[in-house]
């Protein structure tokens, strides 16, 4: 399948935490970009001392109506070829990616909506739960993140500030290996999932993040009743996201 070719410059960097960084890109040609909150776009990246080129794509985390700039959302893998490269780039840095495409998004908007992510799995999600808030969408939609202690937080002050606009929308984050003075929920995010789904009934279920999580949380959910489930698997290398 061709996909479209787009070229960028990098507009902004912003370091998240300690190894997760938030990238905007500006289009360049074409001007704007067409997408479905939770697609993907890929990167044609040449790692050192190779002779061929690797693809590696990252989840859009922007929601569609910003059409002119999108974000992406990595975390910093250790000798990860596509991490390596998007983690050299500086403002004002030209770079092409193709896309998107993917087949992650959300499908049916009569149904209650319950997203559920760990890691950077956050990316693609975070792009649904905005666009869908900005459309004016009524249903009940709330977002279980799993993270591993206080370092690994982000986002927390915009997810704050959605649900004290947005009384359809709440967030809960559960930290598996929390420190210190840590108010909040503990452990994995399949806790929440037990302990905060009491049916799934008129329930879609969206998943993002590693394959153990999206394992676990597809057999609770199986376990309460049958609901529609969509899974996105990311995986450690090459730093994003992955098998789709």
């Amino acid at each position: 399948m061709a996909f479209q070719s787009y070229r960028a410059v990098v507009d902004r960097i912003h370091d998240l935490t300690h190894d997760v960084r938030e990238i905007d890109c500006h289009l360049i040609d074409p001007k704007e970009i067409v997408f479905k909150a939770g697609q993907f776009i890929s990167f044609e990246i040449i790692p050192a001392e190779a002779t061929r080129s690797v693809v590696r794509p990252y989840s859009i985390a922007s929601p569609p109506q910003q059409d002119q700039v999108i974000r992406i959302v990595l975390n910093r893998v250790p000798d990860g070829i596509g991490s390596g490269f998007l983690f050299c780039l500086n403002p004002g840095d030209r770079l092409t990616f193709k896309g998107p495409v993917g087949s992650f998004y959300v499908r049916d908007l009569t149904r209650d909506l319950l997203f559920i992510a760990t890691g950077t799995g956050i990316a693609p999600i975070r792009s649904m739960i905005l666009g869908l808030l900005h459309h004016g969408h009524k249903g009940s939609i709330r977002l279980y993140w799993g993270l591993r202690s206080q370092r690994d937080l982000y986002y927390q002050e915009e997810l704050e500030q959605l649900g004290r606009q947005y009384p359809n929308f709440a967030s809960t984050v559960t930290l598996s290996r929390p420190e210190g003075d840590w108010q909040g929920p503990e452990g994995r995010v399949t806790r929440l999932v037990e302990e905060g789904v009491q049916s799934v009934k008129n329930l879609a279920v969206y998943l993002c993040g590693n394959n153990a999580m999206i394992r676990d949380v597809t057999a609770l959910i199986n376990q309460k009743g049958l609901c529609p489930v969509y899974r996105e698997i990311y995986y450690d290398d090459p730093g994003g996201k992955p098998d789709d």
